[in-house]
């Protein structure tokens, strides 16, 4: 399907601090995802995230980051954790039904958080992670293991080595997007859910959505083309 939306106009959005909406393919997970950059989050958009996209909100980071963090994928600790428990083994080995392992790493709550779940707790513990990897070449690594927590409530997406060459998912999409906008490579992102019919909300009302709300809509193959 091809959208009227533009890069540009996706770019010029997320700079803004608005939202985007991005579908990665119908060969894939056929899923869209709202996303906006992390340095720009504030409560409310956890609450819009909540309650217009409904699925899992998350925060991706790209790998050079999470390796100057020490970050791993979550199924390469579970791996580890595999030798002492080996009933792991069996679930870690799965690949899911798309073609490709998922890019969980841990979840995080900021030092300053109570409970951490709050539409508060969860945008400042994203916007002091976008924080960490605006200085990560600084004293970010040295700040991320005295502010930060884990477990926590904001799922930590490491994005593949090579990005789209390695691996086409939202978490890099939405990382390659970023970087082209120059800002943060630090992105939340929820995928969008349909309560009625209690699937992945489809291309079509996503598209009705974006008309409603003027939110950019755009499609993988234009990303790629970046």
């Amino acid at each position: 399907m091809n959208f009227v939306w533009t890069i540009k106009e996706a770019v010029e959005a997320l700079r803004d601090g608005k939202f985007v909406l991005i579908h990665d393919s119908e060969s894939r997970e056929n899923e869209i995802d709202m996303v906006k950059a992390a340095q720009h989050i504030c409560s409310s958009n956890i609450a819009t995230m909540r309650n217009d996209a409904g699925g899992l909100i998350c925060l991706a980071i790209p790998h050079e980051i999470a390796s100057k963090l020490n970050l791993m994928f979550m199924h390469d600790l579970l791996h580890s954790a595999s030798k002492i428990n080996p009933s792991l083994s069996k679930m870690i080995s799965s690949i899911a039904p798309y073609g490709d392992r998922p890019s969980f790493s841990i979840t995080i709550n900021h030092i300053d958080t109570f409970t951490g779940i709050t539409d508060k707790d969860r945008a400042l513990t994203i916007t002091a992670m976008s924080n960490i990897c605006s200085k990560i070449d600084t004293d970010g690594t040295h700040e991320f293991s005295k502010k930060f927590r884990s477990p926590g409530h904001v799922h930590v997406l490491i994005g593949a080595k090579e990005l789209l060459k390695e691996r086409s998912g939202h978490t890099e999409l939405s990382i390659k997007l970023m970087e082209h906008a120059n800002l943060i490579p630090a992105v939340v992102i929820c995928e969008m859910l349909d309560s009625e019919t209690g699937g992945s909300l489809s291309v079509d009302k996503a598209t009705e959505y974006s008309k409603k709300f003027n939110i950019p809509i755009v499609e993988s193959s234009q990303i790629k083309k970046i």
